[in-house]
Parts: C-alpha cells; structure tokens; sequence
C-alpha cells in the first residue's frame, strides 16, 4: 500500500505553528475496533437500539438495562489498544511548543497511548459518577448487575459520559473553543462533523486564521472548507505525517 501525499505546505505549516489543536472523533477509534456508537448492536444488545439506551430517561426507566449496556461496552473497549494514529499525536505534541487535544471519544484510548490533558467533551465511559450530586466516585462495589449505590449519597452510580439530552461539560467546551480561537493549525480527525456545537470547532478556527486540515476516510460537510483534506486512515496518514515532519 503506498504511503499517503502529505502536502509540503502543510508540514511548514506545522513547523512554524507555535500551538496546534487535534480535534478526534470516532473514526481513529473505530481503527482499533471500538465500534462506533451507532453500529449494529450484537448477541444480547441487537434487540435495542443505543439511542434510546443513552439519555437520563432511559436510565431513569430501568438502570440496570443501561449499566449493563455500558459495561458489555466497556468490556469490549478494554480488550482494545491505542493504534498508530493515536501514538502519532503523541509524538506530534513533542514537536509543538503548545498542543491541545480535544476528543469527541470517550474510551480513554488517547490517554492510553500517552496523550496529556486531555479534553474530553463526551466524558469518559471507564469513569463513573454519582447520579444525583455528579461527582466522580473512585471507589465503588458492583454486587450484581444493577448500578452500585453512591458511598455518599446513595443514589445510583452512572457513567460519565453525556447522553442525549445533556449538556456538554461547561469547561471543556469552553476550552476547546478558546484552543481553536488562538491556534494557528487544527486538524479534526475521524470526525463526522455533524454533531454540535462541537462540528463547530474547526470553524472557529478556521474564523480566526488557522490551517485547518482534515483526516478522514469519506468527505464530511467540513471538507469544502478546510485548508487541506486528507482522505484515509488516521493509522496511516499520522505516522507518514510524523516521518515526513521530523526527517
């Protein structure tokens, strides 16, 4: 398989970028076999349909189903690794003097591969939460199937992760969007660009003078407008990009 072209202009872009913003959604995941969340449900789960699995109604309405859907989720993401694409960011933030990651994901691979500060707009499914007050719970006891008891309050634990009908965590949107205002190369990565507000943060960047690039397999309603549009695999296209940045 031939390596991809990576444009010259843009490795002297990141070159004389002094902060870069890499905004990834599911598509760099899916590369390592995390199914993307609306793929066909299997074995137990193939009667359900995720969108009405995820949203504080449904887990209001029967919060056994729902931790359960989440843990067989959780359970298939923990015999999954980080792939090349995650570990080029990785050495792509070394070459930066500032680098801000913004994931729409929400299976901990970047932090995995050995990304730091990580903004996490969706949360994080291996994290959980108490259901009333929203705190983080580090320590919890799983006795059967149902959602374990809060330590503090006890009411039921939950992921943390935004569901349909949530609003994004207030500080990392406002933090991704204040990273995309003052960067000067943003790449979005894997993403549908569908989904807002967030679809919207390549935008702002784009407002404010930034290279903007895309990696992606299939173009998206963001591809007319980004300074380069790179077709493929994140798996491929990174590494090729990191070999060609530091030659």
């Amino acid at each position: 398989m031939s390596s991809p072209t990576i444009p010259h202009q843009l490795i002297e872009k990141i070159k004389q970028a002094q902060h870069i913003v890499v905004f990834t959604g599911a598509g760099i995941s899916a590369e390592s076999g995390v199914p993307t969340f609306r793929d066909a449900q299997t074995g137990l789960w193939a009667k359900y349909d995720p969108l009405e699995l995820a949203t504080p109604e449904a887990f209001q309405r029967d919060p056994k189903l729902v931790w359960e859907w989440y843990a067989w989720r959780r359970e298939k993401i923990n015999h999954v690794k980080p792939n090349a694409g995650h570990l080029a960011l990785v050495e792509l933030a070394q070459q930066v003097p500032q680098f801000t990651l913004i994931t729409q994901n929400v299976d901990g691979l970047h932090q995995q591969a050995g990304s730091q500060n990580v903004i996490e707009l969706h949360g994080n499914i291996h994290r959980i939460k108490c259901a009333n007050k929203q705190n983080v719970v580090e320590n919890w006891q799983q006795l059967d199937g149902s959602p374990p008891e809060c330590p503090l309050c006890g009411d039921h634990l939950r992921p943390d992760i935004v569901w349909f009908g949530e609003a994004l965590p207030v500080d990392a949107i406002s933090n991704a969007f204040a990273a995309a205002e003052q960067c000067d190369v943003l790449f979005s990565i894997g993403t549908s660009s569908l989904v807002q507000p967030a679809a919207s943060i390549p935008l702002e960047a784009l407002q404010h003078g930034a290279t903007v690039v895309e990696i992606n397999p299939n173009p998206t309603p963001l591809t007319e407008q980004v300074t380069f549009s790179i077709l493929g695999q994140a798996g491929q296209i990174l590494p090729t990009l990191i070999r060609q940045l530091t030659a």
